[in-house]
């Protein structure tokens, strides 16, 4: 007789959280000491548990990760895009974990179709002339982690800007490679944030500090060959409810300094060419408006492009010359280039010298409009463009837009159809596919279906699902389901192609999205309803797809799993609270379950950020009463939970491995069922798990097996033959 594992136990440690009259008690808030030698066993006894209990998984995660590789061009080239006098692209190589950037030299000989052609470039075809910038394997040998933050070239090409994070704690070292000479410059600066740029005259390069609660809040400048202690503060803000990020201007004139939350922002400018090197403001964030600004110059006189919500629940576009800032708003006046519609959100805009690319969302879909610039804004505009695709359910984005090209890059996507980089030329209106991501291993799309399905809220509110199946696939009632979603920041989960999701689909399982509430798809208002106090609207939106799934005809209601990731892990932890009979696993990836403790402690990772979002209970009573009514830790209670799998990285900046652990071990104290809830921690890892992309499919095959072995689908479904 075998005698099932024995899960660890954490100690109780009573900890009291007071606020608004009422008394919390927290018996594994101990678990937050990461120096902790206990804490670090427990952690490691957690590890070793969900070793034993999933060990017999191994086979199908080996077989899932083969098939992830086996269907995977191990050594491709991206297209290259072009700046200045270079054409640059990343490749990778079978056997590597990560990408190799590298470019060639590009030419002009007058013919813009021909000097704007991007190479052609075969896998395992060496690309003459070529010069590697940064070769990730090689930057990333004897180090636990690797992931690039940012790279960035001087406007001559001569030199490089990258930074590295080595321990997935997502602050870098930002570091200077002369590509002339290969060499390091001497000029190193840690703890650098996300994105970087040089200046125009490649004298200085900008780069993002956080605080201690890992929120961006500086703009420096580092003047090249002097000490890092003399960088210079561009811009700080104060305001710890407030983000920070920076981007030059398309024509490369201005640095671009936004400050946001969710609901209102501020844009800051500084010209380069202003000697006395002023930041001057556009819109304060006073007037409550939340907006994104490109400066465009037109017949000599410079603009702005407005992207914004000021009397735009969706969102508009507007242009506004520059010395219209300094009247007062409501004496400004605002050209209207895209107006509001409440069928269409408009999320923001770029420019050409001759163009402007609106990024816009309309039946779920996020698609491109293009417009020349002439004429823009005035009773002369032209019709805005938008390059036709046949799929009803796609994604298609802005890829790249140099100023001075005559062409934009397009990135496409399905769930069908693998990634596609298309070159859409200004001029005619020409689409010319350059690449599709090839899939190895006789993938054939008409094997696949992709379509839109519609579930009803408890409030009667339509909510859109994307299902995914394989083509022969019957409608009997007997087939497994997993049903993912995130449902925050107005984020949408946009159609996709997925390697890995191949091996679910081709084990019967139907792949659903449920757009809820709280993220983007269905506009701005989409977002507000499953916000602060309507937060509950998106856990109870996903119980309700869940609903429609059982009931659909397609899937057995026996054999549903769930899975979300970071805010959608919080999702996870409220819907295993509220609905556990629906579930035969959940899979919460580096899960936000912990809510209302997090963001009670402003001093927590980006917790203060997070009061636009949420709501903030530490001033609001009815906050802290509404949240403290779904937080998924807080909330556990003596009912029979699924199988649950808790997968988190230890030096996650964004989402505490706390978390997780303390909602396992409250589970495991409080369920009355059987079924095992295990931890899966990265001890080197960071808010996206292990670095390396094997790494990364190694750890999709992981939560794919968890939850193929818990809905009994661990086989293929005989090829062609399923429902005959």
């Amino acid at each position: 007789m075998t005698t099932s594992p024995t899960p660890p136990v954490a100690k109780k440690v009573p900890t009291e959280r007071v606020h608004h009259g009422d008394t919390f008690v927290d018996e594994y808030e101990w678990l937050r000491e990461k120096e902790n030698p206990d804490v670090v066993a427990h952690l490691k006894a957690e590890n070793a548990y969900m070793e034993e209990v999933t060990a017999h998984q191994e086979k199908l995660r080996q077989e899932i990760f083969d098939e992830i590789k086996n269907r995977t061009e191990e050594t491709d080239l991206s297209v290259p895009a072009r700046k200045k006098g270079w054409w640059y692209y990343s490749r990778t190589e079978e056997g590597k974990q990560y990408s190799i950037h590298c470019r060639t030299a590009a030419q002009d000989t007058g013919d813009l179709d021909a000097d704007w052609t991007p190479p052609v470039v075969e896998p395992g075809v060496p690309v003459p002339g070529e010069q590697i910038l940064i070769d990730g394997n090689a930057e990333a040998e004897g180090k636990p982690f690797f992931a690039l933050g940012g790279l960035a070239v001087t406007e001559d090409g001569n030199l490089l800007a990258y930074s590295e994070d080595n321990a997935g704690d997502e602050r870098f070292t930002l570091r200077i490679k002369d590509l002339r000479t290969g060499e390091l410059l001497p000029d190193t600066v840690t703890n650098v944030f996300y994105s970087l740029a040089f200046s125009p005259d490649g004298t200085r390069v900008f780069y993002t500090v956080v605080d201690d609660s890992w929120r961006p809040y500086q703009i420096k400048a580092h003047t090249l060959g002097t000490p890092v202690e003399d960088d210079v503060v561009i811009y700080q803000e104060d305001d710890v409810a407030m983000w920070t990020g920076f981007d030059l201007s398309a024509d490369r004139q201005q640095l671009l300094i936004g400050i946001s939350n969710s609901e209102y922002s501020e844009y800051r400018v500084l010209d380069f060419e202003d000697p006395a090197g002023e930041v001057r403001t556009l819109i304060p964030r006073s007037e409550r408006i939340l907006y994104e600004a490109e400066p465009v110059t037109l017949a000599g006189e410079r603009h702005y492009l407005i992207t914004h919500n000021r009397d735009a629940l969706n969102s508009m576009l507007s242009l506004v010359a520059e010395t219209e800032f300094a009247l007062p708003l409501d004496e400004q006046h605002w050209n209207t280039v895209v107006a509001h519609d409440d069928a269409v959100r408009v999320n923001g805009a770029a420019v050409t010298k001759s163009h402007v690319i609106v990024s816009v969302r309309k039946d779920t879909t996020e698609r491109v409009q293009v417009l020349p610039l002439e004429g823009l804004g005035t009773e002369v505009q032209g019709d805005p463009v938008e390059p036709a695709f046949d799929e009803e359910l796609y994604t298609a984005n802005l890829a790249n837009a140099e100023y001075d090209s005559p062409i934009i890059r397009l990135s496409y996507t399905s769930f069908l159809t693998p990634p596609r980089v298309y070159d859409y030329v200004l001029a005619t209106g020409e689409l010319e596919l350059r690449k599709e991501t090839p899939v190895k291993g006789g993938y054939n799309p008409a094997e696949y279906v992709a379509e839109r399905a519609w579930a009803t809220a408890a409030d009667g509110t339509r909510i859109p699902l994307s299902v995914v199946r394989r083509a022969e696939v019957k409608q009997d009632g007997s087939n497994p389901a997993l049903v993912y979603a995130y449902g925050s920041y107005e984020i949408s989960m946009d159609p996709a192609f997925s390697v890995a999701r191949l091996s679910l689909l081709d084990r019967g399982v139907i792949f659903v999205v449920a757009h809820i509430r709280g993220g983007g798809e269905m506009g701005r208002t989409w977002y507000d309803q499953g916000k602060k106090l309507q937060k509950k609207n998106t856990f109870t939106d996903f119980v309700a797809a869940t609903d429609y799934i059982a009931s659909s005809g397609w899937v057995d209601p026996n054999r549903i799993a769930a899975m979300g990731g970071s805010a959608g892990g919080l999702l996870m932890g409220a819907v295993a609270n509220l609905a556990p009979e629906k579930y035969r696993a959940i899979v919460a990836q580096v899960p936000f379950v912990d809510a209302l403790t997090t963001i009670l402690d402003p001093d927590l990772p980006l917790s203060a950020l997070e009061w636009e979002e949420w709501g903030n209970p530490i001033t609001d009573p009815e906050v802290y009463r509404y949240m403290k009514e779904y937080t998924p830790y807080e909330n556990i209670r003596a009912v029979d939970y699924p199988r649950i799998a808790a997968v988190t990285s230890f030096n996650d900046t964004r989402v505490l491995y706390t978390e997780p652990a303390k909602w396992v071990a409250k589970l495991r104290e409080v369920t009355t069922g059987s079924e095992p809830i295990v931890m899966k921690i990265e001890m080197d890892g960071g808010h996206g798990g292990a670095s390396g992309r094997y790494e990364a499919w190694k750890d999709r095959a992981w939560d794919y097996a968890f939850v193929l072995d818990a809905l009994d689908a661990a086989d293929p479904i005989p090829a062609h033959t399923a429902g005959q």
